[in-house]
């Protein structure tokens, strides 16, 4: 079935400024047909998922998919492993396996990566929320999965993503860093997953 809708899920901190944010929606609008979707995510990890729900409430059950960066790769797994979008194509790059452990020491006051002046405050209540919003450990159809992991990132350990996403196309990459400065690389093998 062809891709009809992309949904793109920027990271802590990150917006749909970012660089692969923006990379993103320049491949989407080159694609006939292609809606793209990458909202402002809320600090609040339950709002984030509620505003994700809403946005895609009315997408079709196969033909669309969702690409989520560092924790937009962990809320993209959670959309993905709920009933109503076990049909999708998910892409993941650099995804946080476990958000509520590593994001717990920046529990306090938060500047956009993109934009310093924007603040948000970061709350042991927003920990709380990651570990219930925490997707089951066994995906299902791990072959939806395309998960684009970079040995050099310098946040997450690599080998815990090739654990949690193992059985799931994508690629490992030996350098490269947390921001895949190098993304344009790896759209190609991202693009065709999406498209199927």
């Amino acid at each position: 079935m062809p891709l009809t809708h992309l949904l793109y899920l920027h990271g802590f901190r990150s917006s749909p400024a970012s660089a692969k944010a923006r990379r993103m929606a320049q491949w989407a609008a080159e694609q006939t047909g292609l809606l793209f979707d990458c909202p402002q995510l809320p600090p609040s990890p339950l709002e984030a998922m509620a505003l994700m729900q809403e946005r895609v409430r009315d997408w079709p059950a196969e033909g669309a998919a969702v690409v989520g960066s560092s924790l937009g790769g962990f809320y993209a797994t959670a959309l993905a492993e709920q009933p109503a979008h076990r049909g999708w194509r998910v892409g993941l790059l650099n995804p946080a396996v476990d958000p509520a452990r590593d994001l717990a020491r920046h529990i306090g006051t938060q500047t956009a990566w993109h934009d310093p002046t924007l603040q948000f405050d970061f709350t042991a209540a927003h920990v709380e929320e990651l570990r219930r919003l925490a997707p089951p450990p066994l995906l299902r159809q791990p072959l939806r999965y395309y998960a684009v992991i970079a040995k050099g990132d310098e946040l997450l350990d690599w080998r815990e993503m090739l654990a949690r996403y193992a059985g799931c196309d994508g690629e490992l990459l030996e350098g490269s860093d947390h921001a895949l400065s190098d993304f344009e690389n790896q759209l190609p093998g991202l693009a065709r997953h999406l498209l199927g």
